[in-house]
């Protein structure tokens, strides 16, 4: 994912900041506990389509 396009997305729920994981290929909201998913190197910026996080999977 491009670095430029990483420091002005935000969580479409609260603004915060995302952070990417590589691994995974989501961008994760950490104040909501949310993992927008990342197909074909486009984010998918829809809170219907963010997967809920537990707490552990949050560092």
């Amino acid at each position: 994912m491009d670095k430029r396009l990483l420091d002005i997305l935000v969580c479409p729920l609260c603004q915060s900041q995302l952070h990417l994981d590589t691994n995974k290929h989501e961008l994760i909201c950490k104040a909501d506990r949310l993992a927008y998913p990342i197909r074909d190197d486009v984010p998918v910026m829809l809170v219907d389509e963010a997967r809920s996080m537990t707490a552990d999977e949050i560092v």
